[in-house]
C-alpha cells in the first residue's frame, strides 16, 4: 500500500467543506485524520443555534474514528473556507495532544499553502492524563 501524500489528506479535508452546516458564521471547515490503522477519518463543522452545541471539524473527525474503532492520529489536515491558515481552537487542539503521541496538523490555506505543526507545537504543555495521577 502506498503512503497517503499530504496533498490526498488535505483532498480528503477540503471534500468535507461542502458537507458543513454553517449558517451563522459562514466560516465553513473540512478536517482529515490519518489513523494510527492507516484509514482517513473525515468531519466537518456542524453550527447550532445554540452555539454551545457546535460541532468543530476536528472533533467531528474525531468521533467519526472513535465510532469506527480508531483512537489514535498520525497526521491530520484542516482548511477553511477564510482566506488565512486554519488552526484548530483550543478544545480540538486538546482532543488531539490527548489522542496522538507524534501528531501532524497540516493547518492550510486555500491557496495550497499550509503550516505542519506537531500536537507539542499546537498545544505546548498540554494537559495529560498523567497529570491527574
Amino acid at each position: 500500500m502506498r503512503p497517503l501524500t499530504d496533498e490526498a489528506l488535505i483532498q480528503a479535508a477540503r471534500a468535507m467543506l461542502e458537507r458543513s452546516y454553517a449558517p451563522f458564521s459562514h466560516y465553513a471547515v473540512g478536517a482529515a485524520l490519518l489513523g494510527s490503522d492507516g484509514k482517513v477519518y473525515t468531519g466537518c463543522n456542524i453550527e447550532s443555534a445554540a452555539f454551545g452545541a457546535t460541532l468543530c471539524a476536528e472533533r467531528g473527525a474525531i468521533c467519526n474514528a472513535f465510532a469506527q474503532g480508531c483512537r489514535s492520529f498520525v497526521r491530520g489536515a484542516v482548511i477553511s473556507s477564510g482566506d488565512g491558515y486554519c488552526t484548530p481552537c483550543g478544545i480540538c487542539r486538546q482532543l488531539l495532544f490527548e489522542f496522538s503521541d507524534h501528531l501532524v496538523m497540516l493547518c492550510c490555506r486555500n491557496d495550497g499553502a499550509y503550516l505542519a505543526l506537531t500536537a507539542e507545537e499546537l498545544l505546548p504543555h498540554g494537559f495529560q492524563s498523567e497529570t491527574m495521577e
